[in-house]
């Protein structure tokens, strides 16, 4: 009779605990929208790229594609400045933040947080690296261990995101030239390996300005994009 008695009243033990799980489970909290990416192609024309205006409608067209047209997208690109037109800086572009990626991890809270503009922020660090860092596909690149390697982005910028001074030119003449031989263009890591510096958007200059030299330097033409609203 004990033994009838446990077993009577242990489905109801088992369903009262289930009960009781539903009712304290936390609802899944719905993803971040895209705000951040690096492009999964180039416009094809090495650093070309028809200029900021060629660059952020690339961005646009390929947020677009995977319904984030919604936004307003902006390259991360900096041009120097020339023939009396100032200096743009690509952290005076993209918007306040915060901003996501394509899975809805976090990658930066603001703009300050991104370059590390105080010594906490610099300490901590913003969180570009090769698991975040993704296309707008929600696709990884190739990094600087993988072959073709990949993780040369261009930036024509300066750690903190602004603009070189005029003369040397490391931007391919704004981001207008696939010429090689008469500029280049300034570039990041977006896994922070190699090159003897960890920056996602300064390490070094590309070997020349076509698709073969950047090509050749460990790169593809790809850019970041932010979303700024």
């Amino acid at each position: 009779m004990k033994l009838r008695k446990i077993v009577a009243v242990f489905p109801l033990v088992l369903m009262c605990s289930q009960g009781f799980a539903q009712t304290t489970a936390q609802p899944e909290q719905p993803k971040p929208p895209l705000s951040f990416f690096v492009t999964s192609v180039g416009t094809g024309k090495g650093a070309d790229l028809g200029g900021l205006a060629g660059a952020d409608a690339h961005c646009q067209k390929l947020a677009t594609a995977v319904g984030a047209g919604n936004k307003t997208w902006r390259a991360y690109l900096s041009t120097q400045a020339v023939d009396g037109k100032p200096a743009v800086n690509a952290r005076d572009r993209i918007g306040k933040g915060p901003w996501y990626n394509a899975a809805g991890v976090a990658i930066a809270n603001d703009v300050a947080h991104l370059h590390g503009d105080t010594l906490e922020q610099a300490r901590l660090g913003n969180n570009l690296s090769l698991r975040t860092v993704l296309t707008e596909k929600n696709e990884s690149i190739n990094g600087g261990f993988a072959r073709p390697n990949q993780h040369d982005i261009l930036t024509g910028s300066q750690p903190d995101g602004t603009a070189y001074p005029p003369g040397e030119d490391k931007t391919c003449s704004n981001f207008t030239s696939s010429a090689d031989g008469k500029g280049s263009a300034r570039v990041g890591h977006f896994d922070r390996t190699g090159g003897g510096s960890t920056s996602w958007n300064s390490v070094h200059d590309s070997r020349g300005c076509s698709q073969s030299n950047l090509e050749a330097t460990g790169g593809a033409g790809l850019f970041y994009c932010f979303a700024i609203n």
